[in-house]
Parts: C-alpha cells; structure tokens; sequence
C-alpha cells in the first residue's frame, strides 16, 4: 500500500529537512569554497577573518529578530547602530569619559530609545514600518548634530587599549567578538524557548486576539521587545567604535539590509515559520560564507549589495512559504484542550 503523502514518516522527513536544511547548505557552501579555494578559503585566518568581519552584522540580526517576534520591524536599527557608535566615539575620544561608563551609557541610551519605539508602534498606535523609520530619521539628525557630518578622530594618544580589546583581543585562538555572537544567542535562545516571556512574545506574534483572550498584557511586552532590541543595537554600536577606532556618521546605514536578512533568513530554520535565535545564527553564518567566498573570488564591490538583496527577497519568501507550511499542519492537527495563562507560563 502506498504510504499517503501526509504520513507521519514523510511529515517527519519534511520538518527535518525545513528544521536543517539551511544548516546543510552551509556546510555543503563552506566545502564548495574549500575546495574551489583551498589554500586560502579553509584556513583558519580566513576563518578568524569571516568571524570577526561579520560579528557585528550578527549581533544585530539578532538584535532585528526580537521585534520579528512579535510581528513588528525596526528599520530604526542602523540608524541607531550609528548614533551608538559615533557617541562612544564622542564620549571616550573627544569627552574624556572613562570607556567603561562611557559604554554603559550608550547601551543604555540603546535600550531608552528601543523602549520609545515601542511605546510610539503601541500606544500611538502606528505601523511599526513608519514609526521606526520616523525615529530612525531622528536618530540619523542626531548622529550629523554630534558630528557635525564630519568623522570623529581620536587624538595622538589614541583610544584606551582595554577598549579595543573589546573587539581585537582573542579567545581559544579566535576573536573574542565571535564569542558575544554565541552568548547572545544562547541568552536569546534561553528567553525565547524556555522562558514565559519568549511564549508570550510568539502568541503576541502569531495571533494578537489570542494574546488578549489569554491575558497577556500585549503593549508591555512588545515595548520590551522593541527595548531588547535598541539594547543590543546599543552593545554593537560600541563594539563597532571598538573596531573602527574612528566615528563615521553614516557607517550604520551598511548594517541595515543584512541584519534584516539574517532575520528573515534564520525564521526558516531550526524553528521553520517563525523567528529564532539558532536559526538566524545559521542564516549570518551562511550570509558569512557567501560573501567571503564571493570575495575571494574577486568579484566587484557592487556583488555584496546584489547578494544582500537578493537573499532578503528570497529570506521574505521562504520565510512566508514556512509560516503557512506550519499554519496548513496546525489546521491539520487534531484539536487541543483549551489552555488558561498559568499553563502557558508552566
């Protein structure tokens, strides 16, 4: 007898290869270079290289994703990466600040302006598309008013050693920056999976109504996300002034695109049809390793903006074909018993 194409065995075929197949692309990718370029392209300063140049775009992906959640955007992201940057740059080089004070606060100043992003997307009540490109636009003012839109140099002196050890030292034989992408994940993959507040963000996210039927207090916690977020965009923009050593006004307008395509990207696997933190670890790892073999290659400067875009517009695709892949199963799960706010907390 032939097996129905919806038998548990092929379903638990097709979730494996939705779950990990963006994980094996990535290594079938990174064994294409490696053969294509082995004396360059699988060597572990090539690997140093690719982890510390894309860590920054990671933190912030993540930082992109925890709005995802909840079915909102922040295009805020790289305009504010650019105004942390620049007032670290502002503080330590041309204000004297102690570095330590000096980042803590940025990170902070982070976190105040993702909170008033969500309190405009939830109590003003205005797309979240539109209200974050309006505070993105004051952040972007904000960044040429400190600036003057010229670059913040430090002088001879330079900047504090311990700071750019921030971003220059090495772990275990790899950048240290490498290291804050894994534990970053790891904490959001602890909030967001085995937290109540993870499971109140996704019912946020996939049905409001329910959200309000269960008692979630709705605006709360997307004023969090949205917090979450602009405090990681806090944290990379320090990073970033740890790595340039300068202060560019318009250098976080680059990080935009590939943080959302990391996003998008990442809701198509570990977890298909929906955002998460392992997922999207995967989807800048392969981002990583496309752009770096593409590189060496040699190909011309305006590839990386065609591959950015294109892997967006194929990330929002497929991201949409999971969400309703896993829509279609639900509907095609039997019915389950009605749960109340204290079992969705257990």
């Amino acid at each position: 007898m032939t097996p129905s194409p919806h038998s548990p065995p092929v379903r638990r075929l097709g979730h494996l290869v939705g779950a990990y197949g963006l994980l094996a692309l990535t290594a079938l990718l990174f064994l294409a270079f490696s053969l294509a370029l082995p004396d360059t392209f699988p060597t572990l300063d090539n690997i140093s290289e690719i982890l510390s140049n894309q860590s920054i775009p990671a933190i912030l992906a993540l930082g992109a994703m925890i709005p995802i959640v909840t079915a909102k955007f922040d295009l805020s992201i790289g305009y504010g990466l650019g105004l942390a940057h620049v007032m670290t740059m502002q503080l330590i080089a041309n204000s004297s600040w102690p570095w330590p004070l000096a980042c803590l606060v940025v990170v902070l100043g982070g976190a105040v302006v993702g909170t008033f992003n969500g309190v405009v997307v939830e109590f003003a009540k205005i797309d979240s598309f539109i209200a974050t490109l309006g505070t993105g636009s004051i952040l972007y003012a904000l960044t040429g008013w400190v600036t003057n839109g010229a670059r913040i140099v430090p002088g001879p002196q330079g900047l504090p050693a311990a700071f750019t050890d921030l971003y220059d030292s090495r772990f275990l034989g790899l950048p240290v920056s490498a290291f804050y992408v894994l534990a970053l994940t790891a904490v959001l993959w602890l909030l967001l999976e085995r937290l109540p507040l993870g499971r109140y963000l996704y019912v946020i996210g996939s049905n409001p109504r329910a959200a309000d039927l269960l008692g979630i207090p709705t605006r709360r916690y997307v004023v969090y996300a949205f917090a979450g977020s602009g405090l990681i965009v806090g944290i990379a923009g320090v990073l970033l002034a740890a790595q340039h050593r300068i202060g560019n006004p318009s250098v976080g307008l680059d990080y935009l695109l590939p943080a959302f395509v990391g996003a998008l990207l990442g809701s198509t696997a570990i977890k298909p049809g929906r955002p998460n933190a392992l997922g999207t670890l995967v989807a800048v790892v392969i981002l990583a390793i496309g752009l770096a073999g593409i590189g060496q290659f040699g190909a011309q400067f305006w590839v990386t903006p065609l591959f950015n875009g294109a892997t967006l517009l194929l990330a929002v695709g497929m991201a949409g074909y999971a969400a309703r892949r896993q829509l279609r199963h639900r509907r095609a799960e039997p019915p389950r018993p009605r749960k109340d706010l204290s079992e969705v907390t257990s």
